[in-house]
């Protein structure tokens, strides 16, 4: 271990294993440590026996579960937009090599208390119940406006400058209700909370041509895709990137002491009485206590259930949105549902979850509005966990820290901090413009 690295890496969480595989990428001489016996720090899967022993003590889950083995339970539940920024960072790393990725069947938004298949092209906007006739229309309208819209052609402009109109501007041109904005701003962009109608439009635009765009590559109900065996296989996967490319993985490391020079800069990491050297260290906010600060708490319940989510259409893999309008909240609520098709569970059995910024101290009674739309469960665990970002200006001390996962129940959010820690790391780029069917799903089986 007495070596001296270009980068040591602590913490073997997924953002922590894109920074390690991207690094290693580049020819950087990495050393990746973990004080844990296994990958993916907060953002592993358990199986039947960890998950029981995390949230239940030590007793041992009932039989009629099934197997351990057959769950994978993820800690950070996330889909993957299909042509999002994820799927393009995997691509630009060959790291597809290791997966099998397989379409979700469904996306949905809660309006009105129900919950609605989110219409993303015009022909869909036509169909969809969300909306009365003439909303239908002008929604349409929109839809085609968006579609249409090309960043480099004027022509398709229709005269709007959206780097400067809101977006609050663009959709009042259109005449759409509140409503109607409520899911394209949360279930097609995306959006976490309202402060986009305020901002230039441009960005929601984008979005939500990511989305449609999305949805047109696997033809399937949904614009995301999710690795069989579930989120676990990830970080796994970088792992053996990192290594094909001499990258050096040590888990089981307890303490991982960073060390400083005189200047306050990251001089090497010490564990069980060993110090190997480095110019940079990259980590999680476990490892750098006094480098970062509490933004708020995630709320999260897991359910394992015997069926489906009732009027999801059968959909066994699915996403729902519950704007924060709609629940009389600050922040949006989000339901995530896989089942074994994607073999994260049992034959018959579904794996249910329900997240949310927490803006109470009871998870119970806040995450109920989505949980009431999970229909009967098996057994039902409640989470929560403090949420942290760096405070420390990295330049000077040659550390670089990641934020804690968000609520969120898709990738977007998360990437784009790996993509900024990379460029502050490295001052480059990745160059996303890559081949998009190098990220097959599977078939059906």
């Amino acid at each position: 271990m007495d070596e001296e690295y270009d980068v040591i890496v602590l913490g073997t969480g997924l953002k922590e294993c894109i920074l390690s595989g991207l690094l290693s990428v580049d020819g950087l001489k990495v050393l990746h440590m973990d004080r844990n016996d296994y990958y993916g720090g907060d953002s592993t899967s358990l199986n039947l026996n960890q998950l029981w022993k995390k949230f239940r003590g030590e007793d041992k889950p009932p039989a009629h579960l099934g197997a351990s083995r057959d769950y994978n339970v993820d800690m950070v539940p996330k889909f993957m937009m299909a042509n999002g920024t994820l799927v393009r960072t995997l691509i630009h790393t060959d790291v597809t090599k290791y997966l099998s990725f397989k379409a979700v069947d469904g996306s949905y938004v809660f309006s009105k208390g129900k919950i609605h298949k989110v219409p993303a092209t015009d022909m869909e906007a036509l169909k969809s119940p969300l909306m009365g006739i003439f909303e239908k229309r002008r929604a349409r309208n929109f839809f085609i406006y968006v579609q249409d819209y090309n960043d480099a052609d004027p022509k398709t402009h229709q005269g709007l400058d959206l780097t400067r109109m809101t977006t609050r501007e663009l959709i009042a041109k259109h005449g759409l209700s509140d409503d109607t904005i409520d899911f394209i701003g949360h279930a097609l962009a995306l959006h976490r909370d309202d402060r986009y109608l305020s901002e230039p439009a441009l960005d929601t635009v984008k979005r939500m041509k990511l989305y449609s765009e999305s949805l047109a590559r696997f033809q399937g109900g949904s614009p995301y895709i999710y690795p069989l065996y579930g989120l676990g296989e990830l970080p796994q996967a970088f792992a053996r990137l990192s290594a094909v490319y001499g990258g050096t993985y040590m888990l089981n490391k307890p303490e991982c002491k960073v060390e400083f020079d005189m200047e306050g800069k990251v001089c090497g990491v010490t564990s069980e009485g060993e110090t190997a050297k480095c110019k940079k260290v990259v980590c999680d906010p476990s490892y750098l206590a006094n480098k970062v600060r509490k933004i708020g708490k995630v709320a999260r319940a897991i359910a394992i259930m015997s069926h489906p989510i009732p009027n999801a259409n059968d959909s066994h893999s699915v996403q729902i949105i519950l704007p924060q309008k709609q629940l009389g909240r600050k922040s949006d609520m989000y339901v995530f549902c896989c089942s074994y098709t994607h073999n994260v569970a049992p034959k018959g059995k579904f794996i249910a979850f329900v997240s949310a910024e927490a803006e109470t101290d009871n998870p119970q009674s806040e995450l109920k509005p989505g949980i009431d739309l999970l229909g009967p469960v098996d057994e039902l665990f409640f989470d929560m966990y403090d949420r942290y970002e760096p405070v420390n200006e990295p330049s000077l001390g040659n550390c670089f820290v990641s934020s804690s996962y968000d609520a969120t129940t898709h990738f977007e959010t998360t990437v784009t901090d790996v993509l900024n820690m990379y460029t502050l790391i490295t001052g480059k780029t990745v160059d996303l413009s890559v081949d998009l069917s190098a990220a097959s799903a599977a078939e059906e089986y």
